[in-house]
């Protein structure tokens, strides 16, 4: 029978989140049911909640989670009940064409539930659940007390890591490190550039740091952030309101442009200070969210004449079974801060206060703790 719990529901198109009773079913084919531990408040819930994602509400918000699987479902043999798992969007298929190439981090048909988690909203209840059917966030939904997800979305890794912590590796941390170590190929002795210093971009800079980046340099319009910054690994700091970040960058390198230049942003001028502040042969990774409409102009002449690589980054390029476990040890050995990035413990209830502080850039990350 289903589960009734509690949960953060975006009832319509930017209306406040209320937490609301839901069902969630038991888990059928290659599903497990997921206590929910701990889940972060990402841009993404915010993006949901405001219709710029979809506009099909209501919305079960969520997905930045870490927990322990309670049931699993028939087939299931990699996971048990007990296992400390951190959730993530991205499941692989192994089938599209993608993961037949060898290259499952950009899988084009990854795994969901099959099942509807719903609304108790006084309809006729049945075995696998009554109600308004929910869109799970990314195919989450971890604003709840439990969640409904497929296997492969859950990862198993080490239960010695605090759940607040571990659940970020699920979306932001694993996004912005990826973006380094993955999509930007950082490597020993390179220069890196990492413009925007919220939860992504400070992600981008540990992993910099971590492959060995020779000079991190952190840019930002808030003194605040740029001095959270050197925490996580930058080496220097340039506050772009009153100084060119492309020329201060470039004197950080000696004239030259760093060899990575991450955008955490996503806006047109980022991304075009990002191209310039690029060495030659340079590469440019996106990994800042645009909004829909925006649009980059620039010279096809210094496209062509400047060389390197213009990237984007999706989830970091990563690969939720080989990475998921590697950051977690990383944070466990000490390499890698993952409790610098919980700004505050909240809960269920506090999640429409936690996004006026994401708007106000007062926090890197609040987290619900169920």
């Amino acid at each position: 029978m289903p589960h009734e719990v509690q949960a953060v529901v975006a009832a319509e198109h930017g209306a406040p989140v209320e937490s609301r009773t839901i069902l969630v079913p038991d888990p059928g084919p290659g599903e497990v049911l997921v206590t929910v531990q701990a889940c972060g408040v990402c841009h993404t819930d915010l993006h949901y909640r405001d219709g710029a994602i979809s506009d099909a509400f209501p919305f079960l918000l969520g997905h930045e989670a870490a927990g322990v699987i309670e049931d699993v479902g028939p087939g299931v043999t990699a996971l048990a009940p007990g296992d400390f798992v951190v959730l993530a969007w991205r499941a692989p298929c192994g089938n599209c064409r993608s993961c037949r190439r060898g290259r499952p981090w950009y899988c084009f048909d990854s795994r969901n539930a099959a099942q509807s988690m719903t609304l108790l909203d006084g309809t006729s209840r049945t075995k696998s659940g009554a109600g308004t059917p929910l869109s799970p966030a990314l195919g989450i939904g971890a604003f709840a007390e439990k969640t409904l997800v497929a296997a492969g979305q859950a990862v198993k890794v080490d239960p010695h890591a605090r759940p607040e912590a571990a659940g970020l590796i699920g979306c932001g941390v694993m996004a912005g490190y990826g973006a380094a170590v993955h999509t930007g190929a950082v490597g020993s002795g390179d220069t890196v550039a990492v413009i925007g210093c919220g939860g992504v971009g400070n992600a981008a800079i540990a992993g910099a740091s971590v492959a060995g980046a020779r000079r991190i340099i952190a840019v930002d319009i808030d003194d605040r952030k740029l001095d959270g910054a050197t925490r996580f690994g930058a080496t220097h700091t340039v506050n772009s309101r009153g100084t060119d970040p492309v020329e201060a960058v470039r004197g950080l390198t000696g004239g030259h442009g760093a060899d990575v230049v991450i955008d955490a942003v996503g806006r047109p001028e980022t991304y075009t200070q990002g191209f310039f502040m690029r060495d030659l042969a340079g590469t440019l990774v996106q990994v800042g969210v645009p909004e829909p409409g925006m649009r980059v102009e620039l010279p096809l002449l210094d496209l062509f004449s400047r060389g390197g690589a213009l990237k984007s980054s999706w989830y970091g390029d990563c690969l939720p079974s080989r990475d998921f476990p590697v950051l977690i040890d990383r944070y466990l050995s000490g390499r890698l801060d993952l409790d610098g990035f919980v700004t505050e413990t909240i809960t269920l209830d506090e999640v429409e206060s936690a996004f006026d502080k994401m708007r106000d850039g007062t926090v890197l990350r609040s987290v619900v703790v169920l």
